[in-house]
């Protein structure tokens, strides 16, 4: 949307910029939390060690980080019951393909315990606070409601099926709830967890550039760069000096991946620019084998400034904090002091980890300011949801060239439209995991996650736990990274639009 926005001069009304803020915030949450327990925990938490817990040293534990109210000896009892019936069943189900037992798990049994039965809490509190996306954008993690200059959910107080006092009031309750877990679970298990594994503030460091386009806009001006979140860019880990982010330094080279370019693989294409044409070694089925001697991704090799660059909440906790964020500083110097490490730290898998939960707290605590100022728009009688002048699509211009820009939880993601003779004649998107998934372009520089890599030390090459730590903190999603096509090239999906 912002991406034809841009290209189109559409500016969006203030309650369409809010409830886009509260739909981007609550995914946010959500997904940064289950990321951590259903995805990353498991790579410093021992499910089985936790049979060997006491429960009410569990107990205690919880109650000395913690107020949370499922932290009573019977309540830890429960959950190790259930984790051991899974085990002796030999049905693991979720756990079933865990590193159980690796050298490298340092959490005692009572830490390990307390971290699963947070994990089991975490899958069931994330179906009731996302109820707050689905309001509002209809859908999880795909909204529908977004439409060019504003969104398509109503507005009136007078009707049970548009946005009204109850939705408000809901909300409220959700966004409370959120925050409530967030603080009292999520952030206490973090610190808790990271002070047993203060050697990785010193692995996984990667790249060392960063980039955020800024989220959660301030005003409702296409692109802006008054946002929360702030833009920038800050290059080989110099928190002295953040610059401004030009979206014409962004480019994708196919010098390791398995696409074609027409003037040459290893040029260096602005997405306006970009193609995408993969390069199969045989044309025809069966297609036999790709090359693999030059090329071994089907992730384009995407730079900025020509620099590799690693997106996502590290980037973007790093560019705030730089930026003089006040309420960030906070709670990055709160963690730092916390588990008695420097700034330095920051660049790390550890760092990378903690970031995701510190960008997690303070978003939370952000839903119910945007709750209360879209409320005090509704009360103010400014119901208007879309701007009307760019409704119609006839009204755009023929020839057109837009950009969006948008930090999705793994990080930064953009889109490009050239439109010619009003029709869409190039469309690129460069998205989070193609950034930090890039193979090595066409200098040989590697990417985030293989930067990332170097250095790692295995205690156990057949169990790399440790090589999980890093990448699982980057929350990978290769079939976001990749472009999607029918081996046979047949049509699978024609659109029409009237």
């Amino acid at each position: 949307m912002r991406a034809v926005e841009n290209a189109v001069g559409a500016v969006i009304p203030d309650n369409a910029r809010i409830i886009r803020n509260l739909i981007n915030g609550i995914q946010y949450v959500q997904d940064h939390v289950i990321h951590f327990y259903a995805l990353h925990a498991l790579d410093w938490v021992d499910v089985v060690s936790a049979l060997k817990a006491d429960p009410a040293k569990t107990a205690s534990l919880a109650q000395s980080i913690s107020d949370w109210p499922n932290s009573s000896p019977t309540y830890f009892k429960a959950v190790q019951d259930k984790v051991k019936t899974l085990v002796e069943s030999g049905q693991l189900g979720l756990f079933a393909s865990g590193y159980w037992g690796h050298p490298e798990y340092k959490l005692p049994p009572e830490a390990n315990l307390m971290a699963v039965a947070h994990y089991l809490e975490a899958l069931d509190w994330q179906k009731d606070v996302i109820r707050m996306q689905a309001m509002l954008g209809a859908k999880n993690p795909h909204p529908q409601t977004w439409l060019v200059g504003g969104m398509a959910i109503p507005i009136d107080p007078s009707s049970q099926n548009a946005l009204n006092a109850g939705s408000i009031a809901l909300m409220n309750q959700l966004s409370k709830k959120a925050l409530s877990f967030v603080e009292k679970v999520y952030i206490p298990d973090l610190l808790a967890i990271a002070s047993f594994y203060k050697d990785w503030a010193a692995i996984g460091g990667g790249v060392g550039n960063y980039l955020s386009y800024g989220e959660f806009q301030n005003d409702d001006v296409s692109n802006t760069t008054n946002t929360w979140l702030p833009a920038g860019f800050i290059r080989n880990k110099n928190l002295g000096k953040v610059e401004p982010v030009d979206q014409m330094k962004v480019t994708e080279d196919a010098a390791h991946a398995w696409y074609k370019y027409s003037g040459g693989d290893d040029k260096a294409l602005h997405p306006w620019d970009g193609e995408t044409n993969p390069n199969y070694t045989g044309q025809k089925p069966p297609y036999e084998f790709l090359d693999t001697d030059k090329k071994y991704s089907w992730v384009k090799g995407i730079r900025y400034d020509g620099l590799s660059t690693e997106v996502g909440p590290l980037s973007r906790m790093l560019i705030a904090y730089a930026s003089g964020h006040k309420r960030i500083k906070e709670v990055v110097n709160m963690v730092l002091q916390k588990l008695g490490v420097g700034p330095a730290a920051l660049f790390s898998t550890l760092g990378r980890t903690a970031a995701r939960g510190i960008e997690t707290l303070v978003t939370a605590e952000m839903l119910p300011v945007w709750i209360d100022e879209l409320d005090a728009k509704i009360k103010s009688g400014d119901l208007r949801i879309h701007n009307g002048d760019k409704w119609d699509p006839s009204t755009w211009p023929k020839e057109a060239k837009g950009y969006g820009f948008h930090e999705a939880p793994r990080g930064s993601l953009c889109h490009w439209v050239v439109i010619n003779d009003g029709k869409v004649a190039n469309y690129q998107c460069v998205v989070p995991g193609g950034w930090n998934s890039s193979p090595r372009d066409a200098k040989g520089n590697p990417g985030p996650y293989e930067a990332a890599l170097i250095g790692t030390p295995l205690k156990d090459p057949n169990k790399p736990l440790e090589i999980l730590r890093t990448i699982h903190s980057f929350d990978p999603c290769m079939a976001c990274a990749i472009h999607v096509v029918d081996s046979n090239r047949d049509e699978i999906l024609k659109v029409k639009v009237t």
